[in-house]
Order: structure tokens, then C-alpha cells, then sequence
């Protein structure tokens, strides 16, 4: 049988080193589809229960494994699917690879059924590169040039196939004019700045008493050398969520997470330093850096769009962060000054001590934050841990302690809901041997996250550690929006928009051959965690939490007490609860005695 265009794209991906697709199959696909199942498993595909989740697989994909992420999709809906993942993809720098079906070329332009301007379409999510093919010969410089421009650029790239092309023979372009002859094979380059950038960084920071150091997801590979940096200039390290895994939380001058779901001690860290060395991210708030011209600022960053964007930076270093930073290292002199170490150290250990007590404060039935901060000592070795946009991303950011070689990761430039389960699928396929737990909110699992059980249901069995966890916060409240209503906005809680169903998420596992786990009382959480990270089969975890324990931001502004005043004016359907738990978390850091676990042991429902 002749080579048809399908066949050579599915073996041009493999010299390439692809061996994961994502998505789901359909008639305007059938031709590559056809050639996946003629090459004998040389490419792993794997179905996804919708294509928006097969794209977040692989986004999810290229975070966790280092390499570029493919997904594929029919044409019309299948192709108009991807899209929210790509742009996961896409507004966090990852490498990712779209491929989609088409119509027969003899009937674009008809108004024919599922035919979508898919050129178009893609533009913006893909805008770095985007083709229709339209002639066999074309295909080989498509797929050089769209995997080389992805993993080079870091973009989501998009090829799209006519289904009456996948079925053609192929050949390779002939030699005359007019045609393109490609090859395959990137090497990323070493990417340092000159010696004078790097002598008037080093002069910055070198000159600074109160240093802080901002860490992202560009930092990620560059754990020795932050550390290196930081000690040498008596720094202390606020992570950006996309690097939360960059150094682990024990560092006693790590503050952990900024922004609205950050710290306390990373606030004072941004607020009070007097210089800022921000290394690999694009964090997007520039309320919870220094106030403009209060710190001298040193950036690091791959993509010289990102730099000076969120702070006025003094000097700007389009680099690799480990690369730049071993450069940059011999330049800076030790700091013989410690005190404002010492003082970040202090604030942190402070922050360690509220953060347990409000842990530990009772809720009804559970408190929220006890979920995370029961999981963080239990968690096992190299775990991948994942989390969900909404209010169980504060006790992501906040609760979970990371250890040395833990992975973590989120939707954070989309900031989608959705993306939690398809992103713990996605990290064990790409390393099987490690345990994954995935933190989910119950509005995220209705939308479209129970529908992704079945994938694991369907592929667990080959995976050589079976250890996947999905902890579901069932509290019947679209929880962060809710409070961003309360506190941004001064409005009550809008039932008809908050409120949701109540799911017996953990039944629903169990019917797919999962194990479920109920967990309504705060005195099982801890057992609860044990059995199921203990389980020879991935677990769900059901977790009832009080929507009322607020996710209370690292510093209350004048004008968000207000409109949270005003809110209490008006009457918010859960008045009671909001100001009991909102007086427990505020006055647990101030009231002696609080936050202690009084609770006996009891056996969890």
C-alpha cells in the first residue's frame, strides 16, 4: 500500500519525537486516524472524553514533560473544541501542536455542514503558525515548520488537513520552483546577555539592602541557581503560582505564593524590599509588586515581550534564567548585612503559625483550608500535584507545602476552570510512575471534569503507579466568583448564578470502577487522605466544605473592607456564616489559645 498524506504526517511526528496525541476522533480526521492505527502504536493515542480536555492534555503534556504537546480534532465543533485549552497553552508559553480536519477542498467555499474558517479561527491562538494544506507535497514543511516554530517560540502552532487530502497518496516536493524542502531537528540555544548587562544587573543588586526575588514559571530548572543568588544577597523568594515548584517551601526564606491568593510575607517582602529581581515571570498584578519607583529592578526573562511589563525595571536581561543566573553569580558580593533575611525569615515563620490556626478553626461541616493543609505532609515523594481554578486554588497556593523534585501546575494565564483533571491525566502519561493528586472544585467538576473520569477509568490499569487522587470541594457554591461579587463588588451573593446542584461526586466514581470516598466531618480528613494515597485504584475523594470560610486576600484594602461592608448592608443570603467565619480567620492570628484541634477522633462518615 502507497504512503498516503496520513501515514507520512503520522511518521514525520514520530521523527520528530512525538509518542502522545490527545483528542478525539471524527469523519473530517479519519485519513491521519487511519494512519495512527497502521503505525502499530509507534504514537500513543489517547482519547479524551471532549476535545476542549484533549487540549488541556496537551498543554498539561508539554509543562509536565518538558516537550511539545499534540492534540487533534475533526473539523467544525471538533476543531472549534480546542480551542480554550490551546489558549491555556498559549497565554503560558507552552509548546503545543494542533491538528484538525477539514472539508474536502472541492467543497470549501460551498457553505458545505461542519465547514469553519478554521485558518481564521486559529489566527490568535495560533498566530505564530497557522496552514490549511492544500497539495501533498506541502505537508512536509507544514509539520517542520509548525513543531520547530512551537518549540522554539514556545507557541501554540496549528496545521489543518482537508479530509480528501489525508487520503492522498504522498510525495515529497519535487525540485523546481516553487516548492519547499524542509527538515526536521530544533536544539534550543544558549541564551546569556552581554557582559555589560550583566555588570550593570550585578551593580543593582549588589547595591540593595532589602533584596526580593520574584520566581515563575521560567525559573522552573533553575532551582541551584536562585538559591545560589538568594543566599548570596540575603534575599527572600516570592513564587509566582506557575513556580510554585521552583524551590520547596521548607527554605525558611521562601514566602510562598503572591498576589490575591498569596501570603502575607510575600506582600511585606514586595512592599518593603528596595530591590526586585524578578526571574521567569510574567505574574500579571502589579498591585502586589513595590510601588512604582520604590525599588531598583533587575528582570530575567526568555521572551523580551515579557520584560519591563509589570514593573518599570532598571535593567531588562533577555536570557535563560539558570544560564543568566550562573553568569550573573560571580558578579554579586555576599551580603555581610543579614537583618532583612532574618526579618523575612521572621515573617514567615509568623504566616507558618496563622496558616495552621486557620486551618485547624472549625467550619461547617469542613473547613477548606484543612483539606490542603491535612494532604501537604501526607503527600508522597516526586508527587505531580494539580489544582483548579476557584476558591481551592487559595489553598492550593497557600496550604500545600512543596517538596525537592514535586511538579505542580494550573491554568494561570486563562486562569480556566476545567483544567485540573485533564492536567492529571496528562501527568501521568507523561510520567506514569509518579502519584498525582488533582484539587477540583465542585463547579468545575459539573462542567466538565466528571465526564474526564472515564478517561482514567478507561487507562489507569497501565500506568506502573497507580496512585491518582481527585479531591473534590463539594461546598454548592461557585465559591471564588461568590466572593469576588462580595469584596470586589459590594454585592450580595446572586443565588440564581452561585448556587449549584449537589453531586454524589464519589458514587459517581464508584459506578465507573473508581474508589469513592465521602468525607463530611473535619476529624476524618486526615484518614481520609491516608486511605486514599494508600489505594491500589485512583480514588475520589468527596470532600463537604463550607463555602462561608473566606478566601481572604494577603492584605485588605480600605476600599475592598468597604464594599464588603456594603455587602453586610444589604443582607448576603449567608450573613450569619460569612461574618462567623470571616471573625474566625481574622481573629485566629490575634486571639490567643485559637485554631487548636480539639476535635477526638471520630470514624469518617
Amino acid at each position: 500500500m502507497a504512503m498516503t498524506v496520513g501515514d507520512f504526517i503520522v511518521e514525520r511526528l514520530y521523527q520528530w519525537g512525538v509518542r502522545r496525541i490527545y483528542g478525539y476522533p471524527g469523519d473530517g480526521i479519519n485519513g491521519v486516524f487511519g494512519a495512527l492505527n497502521r503505525a502499530n502504536g509507534k504514537i500513543r493515542f489517547i482519547q479524551a472524553r471532549h476535545e476542549e480536555m484533549a487540549a488541556f492534555m496537551a498543554s498539561a503534556d508539554a509543562k509536565f514533560s518538558g516537550t511539545l504537546g499534540v492534540c487533534i480534532a475533526t473539523s467544525g465543533p471538533g476543531a472549534s473544541h480546542l480551542l480554550t485549552g490551546l489558549y491555556d497553552a498559549r497565554l503560558d508559553h507552552m509548546p503545543v501542536l494542533a491538528i484538525t480536519g477539514q472539508q474536502a477542498r472541492t467543497a470549501l467555499g460551498g457553505h458545505y455542514q461542519q465547514e469553519v474558517d478554521l485558518v481564521s479561527m486559529f489566527k490568535d491562538v495560533a498566530g505564530a503558525f497557522v496552514q490549511q494544506a492544500s497539495a501533498p507535497a506541502q505537508v512536509r514543511h507544514l509539520v517542520d515548520r509548525a513543531i520547530r516554530t512551537a518549540i522554539g517560540e514556545r507557541r501554540v502552532t496549528a496545521i489543518i488537513l482537508p479530509n480528501d487530502l489525508q487520503e492522498e497518496p504522498y510525495s515529497e516536493p519535487p525540485r523546481a520552483h516553487g516548492t519547499v524542502h524542509s527538515g526536521i531537528g530544533y536544539s534550543q540555544p544558549k541564551v546569556v546577555p552581554y557582559e555589560a548587562d550583566l555588570q550593570r544587573a550585578a551593580e543593582v543588586l549588589n547595591s540593595g539592602s532589602k533584596v526580593a526575588i520574584l520566581v515563575g514559571a521560567g525559573a522552573l530548572g533553575a532551582a541551584d541557581e536562585v538559591t545560589q543568588v538568594a543566599e548570596k544577597l540575603g534575599a527572600g523568594v516570592a513564587k509566582a503560582l506557575l513556580g510554585k515548584a521552583v524551590l520547596p517551601d521548607a527554605l525558611p526564606w521562601v514566602t510562598g505564593s503572591i498576589g490575591l491568593l498569596g501570603t502575607e510575607p510575600s506582600y511585606k517582602l514586595m512592599t518593603e524590599c528596595d530591590t526586585l529581581l524578578m526571574i521567569g515571570s510574567g505574574f500579571p498584578y502589579s498591585e502586589f509588586l513595590p510601588e512604582e519607583g520604590q525599588a531598583r529592578g533587575v528582570q530575567i526573562d526568555l521572551k523580551p515581550d515579557m520584560l519591563s511589563l509589570r514593573y518599570p525595571m532598571e535593567v531588562n536581561l533577555a536570557g535563560d534564567s539558570a544560564e543568566t543566573l550562573r553568569a550573573l553569580l560571580p558578579l554579586l558580593e555576599p551580603k555581610a548585612d543579614r537583618s532583612w533575611r532574618d526579618k523575612v525569615e521572621g515573617w514567615r515563620a509568623d504566616w507558618d503559625k496563622t496558616l495552621e490556626e486557620r486551618a485547624l478553626e472549625s467550619a461547617n461541616p469542613i473547613n477548606p483550608q484543612r483539606v490542603a493543609y491535612e494532604l501537604s505532609p501526607r503527600l508522597p515523594d516526586r508527587a505531580i500535584i494539580t489544582s483548579d481554578s476557584g476558591s481551592c486554588a487559595n489553598w492550593f497556593a497557600r496550604d500545600v507545602q512543596i517538596r525537592p523534585d514535586m511538579m505542580c501546575s494550573l491554568s494561570g494565564g486563562l486562569a480556566s476552570m476545567g483544567a485540573a483533571v485533564p492536567y492529571a491525566i496528562a501527568a501521568k502519561f507523561a510520567h506514569p510512575d509518579r502519584p498525582v493528586v488533582a484539587l477540583v472544585g465542585d463547579g468545575a467538576m459539573q462542567m466538565n471534569n466528571m465526564a474526564e473520569l472515564i478517561t482514567v477509568a478507561k487507562y489507569w490499569r497501565e500506568w506502573s503507579n497507580t496512585t491518582w487522587v481527585c479531591a473534590v470541594f463539594n461546598n454548592q457554591d461557585l465559591n471564588q466568583v461568590t466572593w469576588e461579587q462580595r469584596v470586589m463588588e459590594g454585592d450580595p451573593k446572586f443565588e440564581a448564578s452561585q448556587n449549584i446542584p449537589d453531586v454524589p461526586y464519589h458514587r459517581f466514581a464508584e459506578s465507573i470502577g473508581l474508589k469513592g470516598i465521602y468525607v463530611c466531618r473535619e476529624d476524618a480528613v486526615a484518614a481520609a487522605w491516608e486511605e486514599a494515597l494508600a489505594s491500589d485504584r485512583p480514588v475520589l475523594i468527596e470532600f463537604k466544605t463550607d463555602p462561608d470560610v473566606p478566601p481572604l486576600p494577603p492584605h485588605f484594602k480600605f476600599e475592598q473592607a468597604k464594599k464588603f461592608a456594603s455587602t453586610l448592608l444589604q443582607g448576603d443570603p449567608n450573613q450569619a456564616g460569612i461574618i462567623k467565619q470571616t471573625a474566625k480567620q481574622v481573629l485566629s492570628k490575634v486571639l490567643p489559645g485559637r485554631g487548636k484541634d480539639k476535635d477526638k477522633d471520630k470514624d469518617k462518615d
